[in-house]
């Protein structure tokens, strides 16, 4: 059932998780009960001869699982459809990027941003101090991707994307993986590959990083290599949005 603020949790992601499985399309499993999964319960209850109510109560829970041990395994709806759609771009001009920083990072954003839109990419940029605010942007942007760029006190950078148990964004762990290896490149602490749950993360409907990089002061004295560096990550993701899975879509 829809409501305002919309519902938020672990048990609506594992909903989300079953749904997109069975096929009823859910999008990316958020954690957040809004109109696409209100709608892909109601499918289900519909598919299912129950009363279409839009709320998983007890009948509705017993019929996902039982109908889900019936279904074999997969990546679900929302895995395929974000393999296929990620498949229509291949250079830098096709991309619509938004990137985003909270706070220490300005002069890496700025560059990067420049240099993008020099390569032929579409680029806006974001500066706002919510999570929520910044992949509300990029979302109404329909942006390709979403890079986010966060500072470290300490010298440690993690380069993370949207996982759950369940799921995770593979575009997103493709773009993150580039970063990393080009960032390593670099005479900055070796970054490292996270999976997380981060808002920013979650609420992006694209494939989406976030580039926590530290010491700050270290970081900024190298915007010029960063740049350069996350130039050729996004534009190798272009080329090979899904990495390694290109060619499999099972």
């Amino acid at each position: 059932m829809l409501t305002a603020p919309n519902l938020r949790g672990d048990d609506v992601s594992s909903l989300q998780t079953s749904l997109n499985h069975l096929g009823f399309d859910c999008g990316r499993p958020d954690g957040i009960l809004g109109p696409l999964t209100a709608h892909a319960l109601g499918d289900f209850q519909r598919n299912s001869g129950l009363t279409v109510d839009g709320i998983c109560g007890s009948q509705t829970t017993k019929m996902l699982h039982l109908v889900s041990r019936q279904s074999g395994t997969g990546p679900g709806v929302a895995s395929i459809r974000d393999q296929e759609s990620m498949l229509s771009h291949n250079s830098l001009r096709t991309l619509r990027v938004v990137i985003g920083q909270f706070g220490g990072l300005s002069s890496i954003t700025r560059s990067l941003a420049r240099a993008l839109r020099e390569s032929g990419a579409n680029v806006i940029s974001t500066d706002e101090y919510d999570a929520a605010s910044q992949a509300a942007a990029a979302n109404r942007f329909g942006a390709t991707i979403y890079v986010g760029f966060e500072a470290r006190p300490e010298a440690c950078s993690i380069i993370s994307y949207f996982a759950v148990p369940t799921f995770e964004s593979i575009g997103g762990r493709s773009l993150a993986t580039n970063v990393v290896s080009q960032l390593s490149t670099l005479s900055l602490p070796d970054p490292q590959l996270q999976g997380m749950r981060l808002a920013v993360l979650r609420e992006t409907r694209m494939p989406a990083v976030l580039c926590s990089l530290g010491p700050v002061r270290d970081a900024v004295d190298s915007t010029d290599a960063i740049t350069e560096a996350l130039v050729k990550a996004i534009a190798a993701w272009g080329s090979s949005p899904l990495g390694s899975s290109d060619n499999s879509l099972s």
